[in-house]
């Protein structure tokens, strides 16, 4: 059995994890790390320690109205994705262990077309 990081449960939410397949589970937040576990199998679950965490990477749209998914970028194994119900409430939640400046807004559509264009450009000087 998997036990938890976390001697102390901030926020426990249904989420799902954009790991190669999505996978449907609970997103625990809590006094030393985020952690995902899967509804079906208990060996499918990510823990990451908040010390890990280089990162929050969060897809706004429409100003703020709408959180579609979030990523968490660690300082050694990569970037995790997930979405969840409230959006919202996991990120407040996780702005209590990772410092403000620390999560960040991801590019829009159209930033990612305007900064590919301007480097195609930039490139055939």
């Amino acid at each position: 059995m998997v036990e938890s990081l976390n001697t102390k449960v901030d926020l426990s939410i249904d989420a799902t994890s954009f790991m190669g397949l999505s996978e449907y589970g609970k997103i625990m937040v809590g006094d030393h790390a985020f952690e995902f576990y899967n509804n079906r199998s208990a060996e499918k679950y990510i823990q990451i320690p908040w010390e890990e965490v280089d990162v929050v990477i969060a897809s706004v749209i429409f100003g703020g109205k709408w959180i579609p998914r979030y990523a968490i970028r660690t300082k050694k194994n990569g970037t995790f994705t997930f979405s969840s119900k409230e959006p919202k409430k996991v990120l407040r939640a996780i702005r209590e262990y990772i410092p403000e400046e620390r999560l960040v807004r991801s590019l829009s559509f159209f930033q990612v077309i305007k900064r590919g264009v301007k480097a195609k450009f930039a490139g055939s000087k």
